[in-house]
């Protein structure tokens, strides 16, 4: 059809009486709170964002120049400039009982992390649920979401289970007074967070289960009393890795890597090794605290090295 400047003139009159439309809603920088289940036998596991963090890059890996892990992040499509990771405790809903596995930066952490509570409520549970906080190691971003900066513990009803070989360690007054300033902190923190309630920790050791169907292992190097978690339902297993990477896009890559967090870095090598090992060979679903969220997957054998296979989403269990 011909537009003549009649037709012209009377399709912009016919627009001059249409509605106004709405504007748009300006965007939103925010995400909604993360939650993320799966089941394993009878045993349902929520992982709980407590959000993502960066650290500075120079010197973060120990035996490895700075251009060679820059150049592992870039093929990993991850920030060159910083070393990023995430946060993701774990809720375990065995026989009856609620268990979260470390309780993530808590108010002392930066504005991207700390949303441990938020995502625990978007799932539906409220932090008097819980029944017991059983944590894989005392380093801050691991333990300060159980008290807030006021001295306000957040699990009232909670059992707090810890490493008794971690405990041993970090609550040592010689230790204490021994050990290098850069450790100097993390002492510190342990007593503010455990010391109100020194009394009623309980303290559980490796190779025995914190709850049923949940076994804890020795994982040490990261810290003396770093450990991990063995789940069991039937003839189902899922392993929550805690800190046996930093980043699976780059440790799990590189398993000989040694970060500056590991106290004993040749440790944390062999038990890096030992673990991914297992994984890879008993094909079994896994957790890692600081991966991508949800955090979830499988480990591959690629050669000397391995790779991360995340698990395939299902919207019911």
């Amino acid at each position: 059809m011909r537009l003549t400047r009649r037709r012209a003139l009377a399709s912009l009159a016919c627009l001059a009486l249409a509605p106004t439309a709405r504007a748009a809603k300006p965007p939103s920088p925010a995400q909604a709170p993360s939650f993320y289940r799966t089941k394993i036998g009878e045993i349902e596991i929520t992982a709980a964002s407590d959000g993502t963090g960066t650290r500075k890059l120079e010197g973060f890996v120990r035996n490895v120049p700075d251009a060679e892990v820059k150049a592992a992040l870039a093929e990993a499509f991850l920030r060159t400039d910083v070393f990023s990771t995430n946060y993701n405790p774990i809720l375990i809903n065995t026989s009856g009982k609620l268990l979260l596995i470390d309780s993530g930066n808590g108010d002392l952490g930066a504005s991207d992390n700390g949303l441990l509570l938020e995502s625990l409520a978007a799932a539906g549970v409220r932090p008097q649920d819980i029944d017991a906080v059983v944590f894989s190691h005392f380093h801050p971003d691991h333990i300060n979401g159980a008290r807030h900066q006021n001295g306000t513990f957040l699990f009232p009803n909670a059992e707090i289970m810890v490493p008794e070989v971690e405990w041993a360690f970090w609550m040592n007054d010689d230790h204490a007074a021994q050990a290098p300033a850069g450790l100097q902190a993390t002492f510190h923190n342990v007593r503010r967070v455990f010391g109100p309630i020194v009394r009623d920790v309980t303290r559980y050791a490796w190779n025995r289960e914190v709850a049923p169907g949940v076994l804890a292992l020795g994982a040490p190097g990261h810290t003396p009393g770093h450990t991990v978690f063995a789940i069991t339902s039937g003839d189902q297993r899922f392993m929550m890795m805690s800190d046996i990477t930093n980043n699976t896009s780059v440790f799990v890559r590189h398993p000989d890597w040694s970060m500056i967090l590991d106290q004993d870095g040749e440790q944390a090598r062999q038990t890096r090794h030992r673990m991914l090992d297992l994984a890879a060979s008993e094909r079994m679903q896994c957790a890692f605290y600081h991966a991508p969220f949800p955090a979830t997957g499988y480990i591959a054998r690629d050669g000397a090295s391995y790779q991360f296979v995340p698990a395939t989403w299902a919207p019911r269990l």
